[in-house]
């Protein structure tokens, strides 16, 4: 078929083309790809990656998933002009059916990035596709869009959460960390991960700089003069003129850098791309890291001028951890220095926390949404993390990374009125003080030793006393905290250990998870200690442990360009829609509501009641009912709570986080119908009472929106936002989550109390300011 031929296809037999002019679908013809398939083979695979929109230009095809029988249902069938593939790449997510060819097929593979730039930017587009993708999730037998099915998807892909590296785009991404006396880098091969180079220079002899390089598996070493910082780009390119052509590059092949800063405060909450205000900001934050963003940013400015073509990309160790509730972060200081000084508690090693969680998800085949993960990063610089549900809940490290556990040679956790002490009896400055916790302190400091955990295990098996005692404190810390964050999220099902030491000390992990089997966290000490070389990764626990336990390979470089590559696709989509006029998003106030099962519908208000509607809500389907019920808590009261309908599965109490106090429970932030290890309540009806023992939450606020919506504001279901309300106190809410369902009206739900934070009324307008994340 020819050039001219596959046009007038497009414009006479596809329905969705139409109204396009004659040059737009030439161009969208000639960057797409025309592929035949034989009869019986798989077109699109469930679980695959949504990277282009098909079109089916001769034979026929059906759309079919696997039933909970593990049967075939067929979806739709396709014919000639017929269109498929939407789902995912307006959504997102791992595409939730196959594809498969009846007989030969001839189909134009629309690749993704023509799809966003020439298709869904025409209105009529927006419309056809809206319908089309509402016709096939309400009219068939199986709704894909059913969380089984994406779980099913997520389950059979060989890389769910998009952790690879690899674009259409050819070139180069590339990795910097550079730091007080050593600089780690990393260079990515978008196409074939064979050509990536890991890199590390130690500059921290006063003489003498050291240069180790990994390409294709082989390590070569070499020494050279010491260097002034600046110049570090030019030593990198210059050490790697020894490597084969393959890994080499040139500046101009780089299509995105990203850069590791340690403090990014309560500014940032994902990666960003670079700008000059953002590197006023990271400036400003110097304070609290000295010995890390100031050279953080020297790599900055030099790689902005070696890169002039590429986005650079901010990754912040600080940003994952800006889920924490203001109770989890918060010292106990008076709050004006919270307020005006930003002292708070931050964390840190959160790029790698938030890989490890996925990682997890990836090898248990489980969605990162349903678990709940202890990630210890143990290395020189240590820190536990409990992530619940895809959130850091908390983190041992504090306003800086000297704070948490032991370390190598930081002191962790300590205090303050030492410092004091020390100030007063030995005349210590600030500066010698922080010279004691961060670098005379923890393992090294204990043992007399060293800060090598392996040389002090040397040591110990020898019967050093002191050596001993520093492993000792040093697990009994790990133990401790694990022990805590199970407490705080009120179970486990992932405990990972990942970083120098969680990766090749058997011993410290068996250690750490001593004593812990009534939580559910039985070791297997046979697999535990073949696991004992940097890089390994593995499953630990005993088959019938309740927890799994692993050790997850950590890439501190390979993290930061993975992040960087996420943060420039989210800026583009950002710009695109700062480049159009701003689409309003109705705001709603939702009080506190119960959302009942039947079972407890006839507990509280006689069998076989059935629930009565008094008002439509804004959802589609949706009602406010007459039924109210109080909630009764171990403390206290609320009464005349509004019952929602229709039924559902399980019954689920909102209520707003000034109501926690009232009723002595305390609820976590979450999505609706994500009920794990939330607290129970009891319900008191007409007829009687229900007891619950989970359902309570506080709502995560949350965006509604149809396809069609989503695809007017260039937005994908689960991204994080952040919305600018408008009205008398104008103000930003960030950590919006977009869900996206042919079922939705578009609407933005704030509790009460985030409502009246701002004087915000029902009715009002929210915009789009920025794209944070993805979940």
């Amino acid at each position: 078929m020819t050039p001219q031929e596959l046009k007038q296809f497009l414009a006479e037999k596809v329905p969705m083309f139409e109204g396009f002019d004659a040059a737009r679908l030439e161009e969208i013809a000639a960057l797409s790809e025309l592929r035949t398939f034989e009869g019986n083979e798989a077109i699109l695979e469930c679980g695959a990656a949504g990277s282009f929109f098909g079109v089916l230009v001769s034979g026929h095809a059906e759309i079919s998933v696997t039933d909970s029988h593990g049967g075939r249902v067929q979806v739709a069938k396709l014919e000639d002009g017929d269109v498929f593939g939407e789902m995912s790449l307006l959504t997102g997510d791992r595409t939730v059916a196959d594809v498969i060819a009846g007989n030969r097929c001839f189909v134009l593979m629309i690749p993704q990035a023509v799809f966003n730039s020439r298709i869904i930017v025409n209105p009529r587009a927006i419309t056809y596709l809206a319908k089309l993708l509402a016709d096939r999730a309400r009219a068939q037998a199986v709704d894909i869009t059913s969380r089984q099915l994406h779980d099913r998807a997520l389950a059979q892909s060989s890389d769910p959460y998009a952790l690879s590296l690899q674009t259409d785009v050819p070139g180069k991404i590339l990795s910097l960390n550079v730091g007080v006396s050593q600089i780690h880098f990393g260079v990515y091969d978008t196409q074939d991960d064979r050509n990536d180079v890991h890199g590390i220079i130690d500059n921290s002899d006063a003489t003498t700089a050291r240069i180790t390089l990994t390409a294709g598996g082989k390590v070569t070493k070499r020494e050279r003069p010491a260097f002034p910082l600046e110049d570090f780009l030019k030593i990198v390119f210059e050490s790697m003129q020894s490597l084969e052509d393959a890994y080499l590059f040139t500046p101009f092949e780089v299509v995105a850098v990203g850069h590791r800063v340690v403090h990014g405060g309560s500014k940032f909450s994902s990666a960003a791309v670079i700008t000059p205000q953002v590197i006023g900001e990271i400036e400003a934050l110097s304070g609290f890291a000295p010995l890390h963003n100031p050279h953080n940013l020297v790599g900055i400015r030099q790689a902005m001028k070696f890169f002039p073509t590429a986005p650079h990309v901010a990754v912040f160790d600080t940003a994952f951890h800006q889920t924490l509730a203001p109770y989890a972060y918060l010292y106990g200081l008076p709050y004006d220095l919270y307020k005006k000084e930003g002292i708070r508690r931050y964390g840190f090693h959160g790029t790698s926390h938030r890989y490890i969680s996925l990682k997890a998800a990836e090898v248990l085949k489980r969605p990162l949404g349903e678990l709940e993960i202890i990630s210890c990063h143990l290395g020189i610089g240590s820190s536990i993390c409990a992530i619940d549900h895809g959130r850091s809940v908390d983190t041992t490290m504090g306003m800086t990374p000297s704070d948490g556990l032991i370390m190598a040679s930081r002191a962790g956790s300590i205090d303050p009125a030492v410092m004091i002490h020390l100030m007063d009896h030995f005349g210590m400055s600030p500066e010698a003080l922080g010279k004691l916790i961060n670098t005379e302190s923890g393992l090294k400091g204990i043992s007399g030793i060293s800060g090598d955990i392996h040389e002090i295990e040397e040591a110990a098996a020898e019967g050093h006393h002191r050596a001993l005692l520093a492993h000792k404190a040093y697990c009994y810390q790990v133990r401790k905290n694990i022990g805590a964050y199970v407490a705080a999220m009120g179970g486990v099902d992932v405990l990972a250990f990942t970083g120098d030491i969680g990766e090749t000390s058997p011993t410290v992990r068996s250690l750490a998870c001593q004593g812990l089997a009534y939580m559910g966290i039985k070791l297997d000490e046979e697999r535990n200690r073949k696991l004992e070389h940097e890089g390994c990764c593995g499953m630990i626990s005993a088959d019938d442990s309740p927890v799994k336990v692993m050790v997850i390979a950590n890439d501190d470089e390979r993290l930061v360009a993975w992040e960087a590559l996420r943060a420039v696709e989210r800026n583009q989509i950002t710009l695109s829609i700062q480049d159009e006029e701003a689409a309003p998003i109705p705001i709603e106030i939702s009080a506190h509501h119960v959302h009942l099962a039947q079972s407890d519908v006839d507990k509280l208000f006689g069998p076989g009641h059935q629930l009565t509607p008094e008002h439509e809500l804004s959802q589609p389907g949706q009602f406010a009912c007459k039924e109210k019920v109080d909630l009764v808590g171990p403390k206290g009261t609320i009464a005349n709570v509004r019952v929602l309908g229709p039924t559902r599965k399980e019954t689920q109490v909102e209520i707003a986080m000034t109501e926690q106090f009232k009723l002595g429970i305390q609820p976590p932030i979450r999505e609706s119908g994500d009920l794990a290890n939330t607290p129970g309540i009891t319900l008191k009806g007409s007829h009687g009472t229900a007891a619950i023992e989970r359902g309570v939450i506080c709502a995560q606020r949350h965006i509604h929106m149809s396809p069609e919506d989503a695809m007017k504001l260039r937005l994908r279901d689960k991204y994080v936002v952040r919305v600018r309300v408008e009205g008398d106190r104008e103000l930003i809410y960030g950590d919006v989550v977009v869900r996206v369902n042919p079922n939705y009206r578009l609407a933005m739900h704030i509790d009460t109390d985030e409502g009246n934070a701002a004087n915000i009324r029902t009715g009002m307008l929210g915009y789009i300011e920025e794209i944070q994340s993805r979940r």
